[in-house]
């Protein structure tokens, strides 16, 4: 760091020192000069507790707590010339017996440093004041939906620490590293700030990158959970589906959504399929040809009030112009694959409908099928 002369014009080198040989310590020093002005770590806090120990069961103290504009908490450690390798573990620690303070608890907290440190106030108007509401019962603080925040300040952080660091922020935890660097120049001590972790430039990236991991590990484990639901079902499923429909003997229990019943011909199917929120028995008309599904699809259509009259339910005939495949189906709501307590709701559906399909279709299938060869 230099200071410019601008009598002599030039840039003067400052000294750089370490808190030890300047004698500062971290309670009295580093830890006063963030509460009285916390714009020092690069952001607008309010600080609302130094030396904080209201933890249930333990005498363990952080050095202060922070709320910042968007309503979370923020702890606060600081280390003076080395960070040492358990900050990380120590902040965190305090982050999990601040996660259940509730908005009540938090004014409380507030208040005892405004009485013990401040002279006094109003810690319920200042916090409305900060967050530029009328009110603190406006306020909404430290919410269920939100998550704590950590600060580390020193003025040299250990690898295994940044390396830590660098691991919680890839998965969405908030640490940011603050690097202080005491200067000197005859009798004028400075101080500098920088945030190293994350860096500035690519802090917002980041974010958002931390945001597309959780909610991809989210999506992981919600497809996680429902293989396992599919596979217990049709685990369930397929032994009575087989008994009740004569379809399925060779068909082992799967995490898909859908197992097919063979029909007798290449590429057609009576498929039984669940769904998070349904049940669906359908003809799956795939074969590799586009051509071929649509005049099988036609040749059963030609006769469709009458198939329908046969079955005795209005079918769903979807034809998909614009697909390869067409099919022919009926569909079941207000049943959740979640609750097992559906199952059998939903496995006497497919039942009755896949029984009832072949019963209706499988003439007609064998004709337009024998018709297309022919064709061929």
């Amino acid at each position: 760091m230099f200071v410019v002369d601008k009598q002599k014009n030039q840039a003067l080198p400052l000294c750089k020192k370490t808190f030890s040989e300047l004698e500062f310590t971290e309670r009295n020093h580093l830890q006063e000069w963030i509460d009285q002005d916390p714009s020092i770590l690069g952001e607008n806090l309010l600080i609302i507790q130094k030396e904080f120990n209201g933890f249930s069961d333990t005498l363990e103290r952080l050095d202060l707590l922070a709320l910042d504009e968007e309503g979370r908490l923020v702890v606060i450690e600081n280390k003076l010339d080395d960070s040492g390798k358990d900050v990380v573990w120590q902040a965190l620690k305090y982050v999990s017996y601040c996660a259940s303070l509730s908005k009540s608890e938090i004014r409380d907290i507030y208040q005892r440093y405004l009485e013990r440190y401040k002279n006094g106030g109003d810690a319920g108007a200042l916090i409305a004041e900060f967050y530029e509401c009328s009110e603190f019962g406006e306020v909404a603080i430290n919410t269920s939906d939100s998550d704590q925040r950590v600060i580390l300040v020193a003025a040299n952080f250990r690898k295994e620490v940044t390396s830590t660091v660098l691991w919680l922020q890839s998965h969405n935890v908030d640490v940011k590293c603050i690097r202080v660097t005491p200067y000197q120049m005859g009798h004028e001590i400075f101080l500098d700030t920088e945030q190293i972790l994350p860096p500035p430039s690519t802090e917002e990236y980041q974010i958002r990158l931390g945001i597309k991991k959780q909610e991809e590990n989210i999506a992981r484990e919600e497809a996680t959970e429902r293989h396992h639901l599919r596979y217990a079902f049709w685990s369930n499923a397929i032994p009575q589906l087989v008994a009740r429909t004569g379809l399925y003997q060779n068909v082992s229990a799967v995490k898909d959504n859908w197992i097919n019943g063979a029909s007798g011909h290449t590429g057609i199917g009576f498929n039984s399929i669940i769904l998070l929120d349904g049940a669906r028995a359908e003809i799956y008309i795939g074969r590799s040809s586009k051509e071929e599904n649509k005049k099988i699809y036609q040749a059963l259509h030609t006769h469709k009030d009458e198939l329908e009259s046969k079955y005795g339910k209005l079918l769903k005939w979807d034809e998909f112009e614009n697909k390869i495949t067409s099919k022919i189906s009926i569909s079941m709501d207000g049943v959740s694959l979640a609750n097992q307590e559906d199952w059998p709701k939903i496995i006497d559906f497919l039942a009755e409908n896949i029984f009832t399909l072949v019963k209706v279709f499988k003439k007609p299938l064998d004709e337009a099928y024998k018709a297309l060869a022919y064709d061929l």
